[in-house]
């Protein structure tokens, strides 16, 4: 840890180990070493953590906390080794530069125009929940004060003590309600307005506690600090806004923000932060508020987002915890009256934050439970908590005890969140829709409107779609067709994410439309050129959730919007040379979960390019699409597909059923088969094939032909005859023997015998594949062992 006396300067870069320097006594070298170990730590211990369902600042908190005295610290050695106290100017620069634009993220993330609209009940909450804690706060400062804080200065270390109990860190919390999928409850509402006002009131009272613990005991420096910062919030709003609003409507729609525009940007968070600095209330003061002015309108906000946030949250703001950690030693907290006082403390904290949110929510008529867990919500600390512990530290408002009883209050009640609200508030299990008329293609009416949830992961996924959704538009007779275009992404610890959680959190979860900010989104765009051109519905939305429980929100989508089908991109992407790589593993599982839990029948896309990189407009379509027919309720599924796209002036099908010659039946594979089953189903694609047959005898767009093959063998043999083809239908389980031969050399489960065979590295063609699943209400065969349990349900809100 540092000392008082000032350590001689360190030279910024060594000459090598080869002339006889070490690394380790030169500024550079070091600061590098310190980072690496540092995020190596803190991530592995976020990963360990994940199970738990812990926002990634506790592992941080820990992290910091084991690197210090408390732990690895206790070898002198090690600490001053890698942490010797003439580094540690370098690393705290280091850590604040990273803590001052970090400040400016959390400010991006608070939207002025949201607070004022914030309504009477969380306004309540938080002004409740902010000041009662800080009452017994100071209640406790008493204690404290007469036992371990002797002699600090009596009003800064009241302030100071009110602010660290009263605090609720705002984008931990929305981490946490996104995980729990709360956020478009009305808890997750009530949270999230209310933490807002809350850290809002929390960064005027620490600005307080800052002004009040300067050295100059004289009551007019204080004063004058507080109206110093006071003029320079006045004359930011005045000033910044208008310039903001000026460079944000000069980033046109699909163009990389100027150059200059971000550095000026950058550049006024440091002035701010100078200017603040040099009237005393901290740096990081003037990058917040820099942050909270910038227009949350248009591309200009995102693009600030995830240009600086990566450098920040990854690499230099976990040296502020390691900085908070090297001043955190455990082991002051010694005997029972120390123990004690930390148990004081956090009861204090939680008693007050979580009862005065409780009393006050049932008195705006919010139920118990439900009150409870907004209680609890309300109770999550996190880096705002430790900002405000280490200026106390660095003021000497706090000694080393008194602080380290701070920081384990601040990791305690932070962690104890999730599991409690989990405990305590179990949403009722979404109410099932009443089964809605169709949930699959094959229909008695096939003229009735057909509603696709069509889902991607990236752009690359876009031209495809939209040439698939073409192709799926029937006739002019028909009632037309409605899609969900639903871009699907994971929810990550990044400051973008939350400020897409917060725009989901507008619209519903898990999405937000077309409505906040189209002319941002790329993919917003090519839907809505589309459905200009074409008179296919479609509506585009957003997806945010971790990958681990993403298939509930499709599932809940699909049934809420009446889906007939699911459209799903296969997991791997095709490559230059035609082969298919691995896009994300993670997804297949998301894919497989999705074709157990579905309310409607689903669709897999293996995509190879259907119609080339751009969307080909409908005059210019020219498709030759190819069904595998074998029989069963997904071939069924896949044909009335397939006759649907016939129906599109550009599209020729051609339907190919495979039979097996009688006297062979039996001989192709061992595997057991109901034949009473087996003779239904037959009769029931007789009857299903000779009403297509029917239906389609007089389209000359449309083929059918029937092979008759006496095993495996043949069977690919005719499908590798197949000469030029855009796009096979098939069904991911068909019926009949030779499907179940050909199933032992199935890679793929999720696409079934047939899918797999069109896409192994044997089979060679560069048509897509779309594997076909029916809903039949059962749990499908294959797949049972290869997935996981799935979640509760949850609530979900509609657009």
């Amino acid at each position: 840890m540092a000392s008082n006396a000032c350590p001689p300067p360190m030279k910024a870069t060594s000459n090598g180990v080869f002339q006889g320097d070490d690394p380790l006594h030169f500024a550079l070298p070091l600061a590098i070493l310190q980072i690496c170990i540092v995020v190596a730590l803190t991530r592995g211990l976020a990963y360990l953590l994940r199970p738990l369902r812990q926002p990634r600042v506790v592992a941080e908190i820990i992290g910091g906390v084991l690197l210090g005295p408390s732990a690895m610290g206790r070898n002198k050695s090690y600490l001053q080794a890698i942490f010797p106290p003439k580094s540690i100017t370098v690393l705290d620069t280091l850590a604040n530069l990273g803590l001052l634009f970090f400040l400016f993220l959390a400010g991006l993330e608070i939207d002025p125009k949201a607070l004022r609209q914030t309504g009477k009940k969380a306004f309540a909450i938080a002004m409740v929940g902010i000041s009662f804690p800080f009452a017994l706060g100071i209640g406790s400062s008493f204690v404290l004060r007469a036992t371990i804080s002797k002699g600090v200065d009596f009003t800064a270390f009241l302030v100071f003590m009110g602010v660290a109990l009263s605090i609720t860190a705002f984008p931990v919390l929305a981490r946490i309600l996104a995980e729990l999928k709360l956020l478009t409850t009305e808890i997750g509402r009530l949270a999230m307005s209310a933490a807002a006002v809350n850290d809002v009131a929390a960064w005027v009272l620490l600005a307080l506690a800052i002004a009040l613990s300067g050295n100059n005991q004289s009551p007019l420096v204080s004063l004058w600090v507080l109206l110093s910062g006071f003029m320079f919030v006045i004359c930011a709003i005045l000033i910044v806004p208008p310039i903001f609003k000026w460079m944000a409507q000069r980033c046109h729609d699909g163009e990389p923000i100027d150059e200059i525009y971000v550095c000026a940007t950058l550049t006024a968070v440091l002035a701010a932060g100078f200017i603040t600095d040099t009237i005393g209330i901290h740096a990081m003061f003037g990058a917040f508020v820099i942050g909270v002015l910038v227009p949350k309108e248009g591309l200009f906000a995102g693009s600030l987002v995830e240009k600086v946030e990566d450098l920040v949250s990854g690499l230099f703001l976990p040296l502020y915890f390691v900085s908070s950690g090297l001043k955190t030693n455990v082991a002051t907290i010694q005997g029972v009256q120390s123990w004690g006082l930390l148990v004081l403390v956090i009861f204090t904290a939680c008693f007050g934050k979580i009862c005065g949110t409780v009393v006050v929510s049932i008195l705006c008529k919010v139920p118990v439970r439900e009150a409870l867990a907004l209680g609890f919500l309300m109770n999550t600390k996190g880096l705002v908590e430790l900002i405000v512990l280490n200026i106390g530290k660095d003021r000497k408002v706090l000694n080393d005890q008194t602080f380290a009883i701070m920081v384990l209050m601040a990791l305690f009640t932070t962690f104890i969140t999730t599991p409690l609200v989990t405990a305590v508030y179990k949403p009722a299990k979404r109410a099932r829709m009443a089964d809605y008329k169709y949930k699959t293609i094959e229909r008695k009416n096939p003229n009735s409107q057909l509603r696709i949830l069509s889902c991607f992961h990236s752009a690359r996924n876009i031209p495809s779609i939209i040439n698939l959704l073409e192709a799926s538009r029937g006739t002019e007779k028909r009632e037309g067709l409605c899609v969900y275009a639903m871009h699907l992404k994971e929810l990550s610890e990044r400051s973008s994410a939350i400020l897409m959680v917060h725009k989901a959190r507008r619209n519903g979860l898990p999405f937000w439309n077309k409505g906040l900010r189209s002319n941002s989104d790329n993919v917003v765009v090519a839907f809505e050129a589309y459905q200009q051109l074409s008179r296919v519905s479609i509506r585009p939305m957003t997806e945010i959730s971790s990958v681990s429980d993403m298939h509930e929100d499709i599932c809940a989508t699909a049934e809420s919007k009446r889906a007939a089908i699911i459209i799903l991109p296969f997991h791997k992407h095709q490559r230059l040379d035609g082969m298919l790589e691995t896009t994300r593993n993670d997804f297949r599982g998301v894919n497989k979960r999705v074709l157990e839990h579905a309310p409607c029948s689903v669709g897999i896309l293996v995509d190879r390019g259907l119609g080339g990189a751009t969307h080909i407009a409908a005059s210019n379509v020219s498709y030759f699409i190819t069904v595998l027919y074998f029989g069963g309720h997904d071939d069924r599924e896949a044909l009335a597909y397939g006759a649907r796209m016939a129906e599109h002036p550009g599209i020729r099908l051609a339907v190919i059923r495979f039979s097996v010659e009688p006297e062979i039946v039996g001989e192709i594979s061992t595997v057991n088969i109901d034949h009473n089953s087996g003779s239904k189903v037959g009769s029931v694609d007789e009857e299903f094939l000779a009403e297509f047959k029917h239906r389609f005898a007089q389209d000359d767009s449309i083929t059918y032909e029937e092979k008759v093959v006496r095993n495996e063998a043949q069977t690919i043999g005719v499908i590798c005859e197949i000469g030029r083809c855009h796009l096979f239908l098939v069904g991911r389980s068909p019926g009949g023997e030779v499907p179940l031969a050909l199933d032992r050399r199935s890679e793929c489960p999720e696409l079934g015998p047939v899918g797999s065979l069109l896409i192994s590295p044997d089979f060679h063609t560069q048509a897509s594949v779309l594997v076909v699943q029916q809903y039949n209400g059962q749990v499908p065969l294959n797949l049972t062992s290869d997935i996981e349990e799935s979640s509760p349900d949850k609530d979900t809100d509609s657009v």
